[in-house]
């Protein structure tokens, strides 16, 4: 039996996706799980998470698999060249390898362009019989109809504080905003799982709680009513991302909340009309925010609300006026990153087209150190105002507000805040800002 090692790699920089002192993560990841699932019969499959687990490039392996973020690539490459100095085959894919898969090859034997499911039996055939190609890349994008349930089973469970079980409902995203990398990756076109295997899955789950990974669980509002009406008879309790749509649809909203949906991460991304005109995320209108927010809570729902800083119209107030809104509209957690022009993006493109990208050091792709210049401020303004807006917001004060704001799902927020405090935490302490 062929032994395949499937690697996660990590990255040293920034404050997401970071494993704690005690080995402890978030959420699971589905890449390597979902490709264990892919694997036929006749293969030994491992998945190490070299977040908590040093590489060991004498561990046995007839084929290594590594998939990565921007920031992690890295790492990735290093992984790589230890295994093929030993003269293991390695084979890489994910979001930054598909964007630069030149790059990519400079260090791996064989690439995956975008999905794996149209192509992974296939690179193992080949590599059984000798004649691995140098690029892997799948016709059209995958019909989600029964797609292989992931292995979590492989997964070292003890490592995940938040929710373990996590799962793919639908693929892409009908919207196409300019600084997107998954769109780049799961195109713009909505593919939908048939909902009685989404169900099936769910019922497998050993926990009461769950957390749906799609970049838009409500991009179809048809499919997502159906899917929530499937739902509400298991009892369970979940998460999942979503856009400031669903307060538009009041349906919608209710049956979201009466299936479990306890908790919605929603990119707000900028008070700006100007900055989300720039990144044709026009459905968005700073104007509706309040209003959309008192729907969402009046529903119940909890609100982590995702906001960019060092859009073009962002000038050095936009720090304080983002955490005064957060404050003034009871949002229930919120996180901060700095623009990032990620490989396959228009945003890189537009960037590179201008001379704008000042480092190309991968590992600072982590949406917390500045890799551009900004057209209103000076690149230490946007590193300190970033540091600053997540200290401020998650001042001891502030955070217990949030927490109390009301006794609805208290426990979410708390753990939500708990969360994002201890990274606001390891950062600089600003006291003041221009």
């Amino acid at each position: 039996m062929k032994k395949l090692l499937l690697i996660l790699p990590r990255n040293d920089r920034g404050y997401w996706g970071k494993v704690s002192e005690k080995g402890k993560t978030g959420f699971v990841r589905l890449s390597l799980p979902v490709v264990s699932a892919l694997t036929p019969p006749g293969w030994d499959v491992e998945i190490l998470d070299a977040r908590a687990t040093p590489v060991d490039f004498d561990k046995k392996a007839d084929l290594v698999g590594i998939t990565a973020f921007t920031a992690e690539v890295t790492h990735a490459y290093t992984v790589a060249d230890g295994f093929r100095k030993k003269g293991v085959k390695v084979v890489m894919g994910g979001i930054h390898v598909s964007a630069m898969p030149d790059e990519a090859l400079e260090h791996a034997d064989s690439v995956v362009i975008g999905e794996a499911e149209g192509v992974w039996a296939g690179l193992l055939r080949d590599f059984e019989n000798s004649a691995m190609k140098p690029v892997y890349k799948a016709g059209n994008l995958v019909n989600m109809d029964g797609m292989p349930v992931p292995r979590r089973d492989l997964l070292d469970r003890k490592m995940y504080v938040s929710c373990f079980n996590t799962l793919q409902a639908t693929r892409g995203c009908p919207f196409n905003c300019s600084y997107c990398a998954v769109t780049a990756f799961f195109g713009n076109k909505y593919r939908t799982r048939p909902i009685a295997e989404v169900i099936d899955e769910i019922r497998r789950f050993d926990t009461k709680d769950f957390f749906f990974v799609d970049d838009n669980i409500t991009g179809h509002a048809k499919y997502a009513k159906e899917l929530f009406r499937e739902l509400a008879p298991l009892k369970r309790v979940w998460g999942g991302q979503t856009t400031l749509n669903i307060a538009k649809d009041d349906e919608l909203l209710s049956l979201y909340a009466k299936s479990g949906g306890k908790y919605a991460f929603i990119g707000f991304e900028s008070l700006s009309e100007e900055n989300l005109k720039k990144m044709n995320k026009v459905w968005n209108s700073p104007h509706g925010y309040k209003e959309a927010i008192r729907k969402i809570h009046g529903a119940g729902i909890n609100i982590l609300g995702s906001f960019i800083f060092g859009l073009d119209d962002d000038d050095p107030s936009v720090f304080k006026k983002t955490v005064d809104f957060i404050t003034e509209n009871g949002i229930d957690a919120a996180q901060f990153h700095i623009l990032t022009p990620f490989p396959g993006t228009r945003l890189y493109e537009a960037m590179e087209k201008e001379e704008r990208i000042t480092e190309r050091d991968w590992a600072k792709y982590h949406t917390g150190e500045v890799v551009f210049m900004p057209k209103k401020m000076t690149a230490d303004e946007l590193q300190r105002g970033y540091w600053w807006a997540f200290r401020e917001t998650y001042t001891l004060p502030n955070t217990i507000k949030r927490c109390l704001r009301s006794p609805r799902n208290i426990v979410f927020r708390i753990g939500m805040n708990a969360s994002y405090r201890r990274k606001a935490l390891r950062m600089p302490d600003i006291k003041s800002i221009p």
